[in-house]
């Protein structure tokens, strides 16, 4: 524990390989332009009225992501945590089957907002921090308990880490603050999310807001040690090689704001489409096979964003009929579009038992297409893109973040992409970067 204790504290930026630099600032643009749209959702308008008015500012106030107004901290890192995760194209582990950065990022911009003067070196260390302490936590849960918990479960321990670091708290205190955020993390049952979408998407939001708050109330001189999953002797070899091993490294990136279980499906339907030319009108029946926990996103015609997002038959339809997923298609616009509700009724879900053998540590689908002159078209298990083994390059992150980013007057989208691009350079200001993320989209 103490090794893990001197990485929160001690991390340099001088200490972080360059490709590792480069994927904290890749991982920083793609979350920024999944908050962009997410602030676009239902979901996001609700918990940023909530936050201000439940969760106060206090004497520590921040500003909420894409909002302007000020809550307490704990309030800002709930708001926009739960708005990157209202929309689902953020990155994830596959390990840990679920995501880090959703939490981490939020949280320590409500804390450079409260730190004046932070420069841009300190944000990306402070980021690659939470992920390398998130992560870890993650695999340790999983690989320690049976029942398979949301995120904020354990990307709690991340933001608990950041906020120990940026706050610097002694080393007692980021223990109880790591046990603290471990113990209230929310570990709900994310499969009752998959069965029964809601808003309660991935427990992020709770994970960022359990965070913050152990790290204040460590401050204050609440108890809290150990956690668990960076304390048990059964854990240590993940803990072992902090600073050697970069998980920041393992993180993929999504091309589509849907669960990454259905995105392997996506991509086979999509290869059958580049191969053969298909036309959706001419698709008489579609076979998808697959891992069992993505069957499990099932078939059912979408009621809401949150029911599109956890699906798998709507964004392989959507993705027939349109060529494309993107926010319009798991907006109403896309629910209620009468070509993608035929084409998935098309569409049949079957498990591969050998999918379901090698997941989580790989997520892959086989289809079958045929059209209605008989033809049968098939491509065999693909993964999808943005694991690390099938990586994004640059030019795409920037495409998704400018295609996320429409609400944002262009001028301030190219500020945004060209300050997180910058931050590493010696003379890097964060001021002007923040004012860019936390301001307000729009009048509200």
């Amino acid at each position: 524990m103490e090794a893990s204790l001197d990485f929160i504290h001690k991390l340099r930026f001088e200490a972080l390989p360059d490709p590792v630099v480069h994927q904290a600032k890749r991982a920083f643009l793609d979350l920024v332009g999944v908050a962009a749209a997410g602030t676009e959702t239902r979901l996001s308008e609700i918990v940023r009225r909530f936050a201000v008015n439940n969760l106060g500012a206090g004497r520590n106030g921040a500003r909420i992501l894409f909002d302007g107004r000020l809550a307490s901290l704990s309030g800002a890192a709930y708001a926009g945590a739960s708005t990157i995760d209202s929309f689902d194209a953020h990155d994830g582990h596959k390990l840990t089957k679920g995501h880090a950065g959703v939490a981490i990022l939020p949280a320590l911009l409500a804390l450079a907002d409260r730190a004046p003067g932070i420069d841009g070196r300190e944000l990306l260390t402070s980021l690659v921090l939470g992920f390398e302490i998130a992560t870890r936590a993650g695999i340790a849960l999983h690989s320690s308990v049976s029942d398979y918990h949301t995120s904020g479960a354990w990307n709690a321990l991340g933001v608990a880490a950041i906020g120990s670091r940026v706050l610097k708290l002694d080393v007692t205190a980021t223990r109880h603050a790591l046990g603290i955020a471990e113990y209230h993390g929310p570990r709900s049952q994310m499969m009752r999310c998959i069965d029964h979408p809601t808003m309660l998407k991935d427990g992020s939001g709770w994970g960022a807001l359990a965070g913050m708050s152990a790290v204040q109330l460590a401050a204050d001189g609440f108890s809290g040690a150990p956690a668990i999953t960076m304390e048990a002797p059964e854990q240590a070899h993940l803990w072992s090689d902090l600073g050697s091993r970069w998980r920041m490294m393992e993180q993929y990136f999504k091309l589509y704001p849907v669960c990454r279980w259905a995105q392997p499906a996506v991509e086979a339907v999509a290869a059958i489409m580049r191969r053969h030319a298909v036309q959706a009108d001419a698709i008489e029946r579609v076979e998808i096979r697959t891992f069992a926990a993505g069957v499990r996103l099932g078939t059912n015609p979408p009621r809401s964003t949150e029911e599109a997002q956890y699906a798998l038959g709507f964004p392989v339809a959507a993705y027939l009929v349109r060529g494309r997923i993107g926010a319009d298609e798991v907006s109403d616009a896309g629910l209620e579009d009468p070509a993608i509700l035929s084409m998935l009724e098309r569409i049949d879900l079957a498990e591969d038992p050998d999918l379901t053998a090698r997941f989580p540590a790989e997520r892959a689908a086989s289809a079958i297409v045929r059209l209605r002159d008989g033809t049968e078209c098939r491509c065999e298990p693909v993964t999808a893109q943005g694991d690390p083994e099938n990586p994004l390059d640059d030019d795409a992150i920037v495409a998704k973040f400018r295609d996320l980013a429409r609400a944002l007057d262009p001028r301030r989208a190219r500020a945004i992409e060209e300050g997180i691009f910058a931050l590493d350079e010696r003379s890097s200001d964060a001021g002007r970067l923040l004012d860019a993320v936390l301001s307000p989209i729009a009048a509200r």
